[in-house]
C-alpha cells in the first residue's frame, strides 16, 4: 500500500519511535523522525508534512511548546499528540495549545492509523460557491474558510470537522456517539470528555463574542447547531 503521505514523528523514547516508525512505514508513508522538540519545530517548519505525532513529553522543548509555536507561526499542519499521562488536565492542555487531537500510550496501532486516516482525509471537491451556513455563520467548503458576521475564524482541522459536521445537519440533535463516530472516525465510546472540550472550543470561537448563540446543548440527547428559536 503507498499513501504518499509524509509524516513528521517526534519522540525521544527510541523503542517508540521506532515501533510507530516501522507500523507506519509498513502501511505506506513516510516517516521523518526527530528525539526532540526542537529538532522537531525545525523540522515542522522546514518539511512538506501531511501530519505531525508528537510526544507531549519531549527533551528541549516539550509538544505542548512546539504546538504553540508552530501555530502562533500559522503552521496548521494537523498535529496528534501521545500522551502517556492519561490525565484530561493534560490532555485539554494538549488541545488548547492547538492540538487536533491525541491518543494515550499505550495504544492499539489501528487506532493510531484510524486516527491518522480521519485527520488526513481531503475533502471531496466542492464548487467554489458552496456554502454551508446557519444565520450569519457561514462555511466555505471550497476554500475552507469560516467566518461569522463577515468576521474570519480561525479553526484547527478537528474544529472544522466538528462545525462541518454540525452545519451539515443544521437544526438536527446529534447524539455524541454519532458525533464520535463521524467526525473522529470512531466506533466506540473512548470514555473521555473529548467531545465535550470540542464544543467548547467551538462555542468560544463561534459563539462568545455574538449575542446569538448557534450551538446549543440537549441535555441527555446531544448538541445541535440552530439559529435560536
Amino acid at each position: 500500500m503507498f499513501n504518499s503521505m509524509n509524516i513528521l514523528l517526534i519522540e525521544d523514547e527510541p523503542k517508540t519511535l521506532v515501533y510507530i516508525k516501522r507500523g507506519l512505514e509498513e502501511n505506506g508513508y513516510a516517516v521523518d523522525t526527530a528525539a526532540d522538540g526542537i529538532e522537531g519545530r525545525r523540522l515542522a517548519l522546514e518539511g512538506n508534512h501531511q501530519l505531525i505525532i508528537s510526544d507531549i513529553v519531549l527533551p528541549g522543548m516539550n509538544g505542548i511548546t512546539l504546538c504553540q509555536e508552530l501555530r502562533a507561526m500559522n503552521n496548521q499542519t494537523p498535529l496528534l499528540m501521545l500522551t502517556a499521562l492519561g490525565d484530561v488536565g493534560n490532555i485539554v492542555e494538549g488541545l488548547d495549545s492547538g492540538a487536533d487531537d491525541y491518543l494515550v500510550k499505550p495504544f492499539e496501532f489501528q487506532e493510531l492509523l484510524a486516527r491518522i486516516r480521519v485527520l488526513t482525509k481531503r475533502a471531496p471537491s466542492t464548487p467554489p460557491s458552496l456554502l454551508l451556513t446557519v444565520g450569519d455563520l457561514e462555511m466555505n467548503l471550497e476554500s475552507r474558510t469560516v467566518k461569522r458576521g463577515g468576521k474570519s475564524i480561525q479553526l484547527t482541522a478537528r474544529e472544522y470537522s466538528l462545525l462541518e459536521f454540525l452545519l451539515r445537519n443544521k437544526g438536527k440533535v446529534l447524539s455524541r456517539q454519532e458525533i464520535v463516530r463521524h467526525v473522529w472516525g470512531l466506533d466506540f465510546d473512548t470514555g473521555t470528555n473529548m467531545v465535550e472540550v470540542y464544543i467548547n472550543y467551538l462555542r468560544r470561537k463561534i459563539d462568545r463574542d455574538f449575542p446569538e448563540k448557534l450551538i446549543h446543548t440537549q441535555f441527555g440527547m446531544g448538541y445541535v447547531i440552530k439559529q435560536p428559536d
